[in-house]
């Protein structure tokens, strides 16, 4: 039986796995090598790796942890979990194997559901993005398109105009703006289209414009496009962990989930800010919290 069994290979895993390594316990961690962020095409703000690439970040990731022989790694999807009648849990992967642990960190992420338009995936990593925080700097001053079919369109609309004052704000025909938002943009020169989006334009992975239904074009050089996200697999429902008022899982500051021995890091414990590093943060501290509560037991 492992120290603890680790579902799913991200920042936040990665991160949790070594630094139970290094608290000497045996950890098991489940990767199927699906990463959300993998249509990006390099990771920013994390401090000495800002521009790396998705794929070396995992490459550097994997080679740190092999240099503690008590983690160890299987590139398979976690499909049921239970608890172990010995106690700790048990899961069970997509090949079926089966193994057992005290403790388990769900760490599996988010996925995103993009908007249906036409094109949108060319674009979607390259020049079309989620999150200003990661590659607004690079679109800084450009000409700039939202797209957006959330309620938080006018929060997130002044969050990117500090990246770059030529924004549109496009919500495919959605009526997601209130007449006081309204004027507060046109105010800033933030114009807004209603209009439905027949589909984006470019070539190459780079955006150029957008062509609605009415047969209208916007030109445009880079924008947003608002995801929504929700839980990758349905393993924090199965084992009822708590979730707040976010629909992120409920932790304490250690990681600990309402259900005893389950621990929950990075994307799915925080929804808000997604960032690389937080990620990563989040996955050492409920590495700290899991070890904390091992010594605890076995005291």
């Amino acid at each position: 039986m492992y120290d603890c069994i680790i579902i799913g290979g991200g920042p936040a895993g990665l991160s949790a796995a070594l630094v139970l390594g290094r608290s000497m316990r045996e950890v098991l961690l489940f990767d199927h090598g699906k990463p959300r962020h993998a249509p990006a095409r390099h990771s920013h703000g994390f401090i000495t790796r800002d521009g790396v690439t998705p794929a070396e970040f995992r490459r550097l990731a994997h080679k740190d942890l092999s240099a503690y022989p008590t983690i160890q790694k299987k590139e398979e999807e976690i499909v049921d979990v239970r608890h172990h009648h010995h106690g700790g849990f048990e899961v069970l992967s997509s090949t079926g194997t089966r193994e057992t642990a005290r403790t388990l960190l769900l760490s599996s992420g988010m996925q995103e559901k993009l908007p249906q338009i036409r094109g949108l995936d060319s674009f979607y990593g390259q020049s079309l993005f989620s999150c200003p925080y990661c590659d607004g700097y690079e679109v800084r001053g450009k000409k700039l398109v939202l797209i957006t079919e959330s309620k938080n369109a006018f929060a997130t609309a002044q969050i990117i105009q500090h990246w770059s004052r030529a924004l549109v704000l496009c919500t495919n025909g959605h009526s997601i703006v209130t007449p006081d938002q309204y004027r507060m943009l046109q105010v800033r020169g933030i114009e807004v289209i209603d209009q439905p989006i027949h589909q984006l334009l470019g070539k190459d992975g780079q955006l150029s414009g957008i062509s609605f239904t009415s047969g209208d074009k916007l030109t445009c050089e880079a924008g947003f496009v608002t995801p929504q996200l929700s839980h990758s697999g349905n393993l924090s429902y199965k084992l009822r962990c708590q979730m707040n008022d976010k629909g992120a899982i409920q932790t304490d500051g250690y990681g600990r989930t309402s259900i005893r021995g389950i621990y929950a890091a990075g994307d799915n414990s925080v929804i808000s800010p997604t960032q690389l590093v937080i990620a990563a943060g989040e996955g050492s501290r409920a590495a700290i919290g899991i070890n904390m509560d091992l010594i605890r037991a076995d005291f």
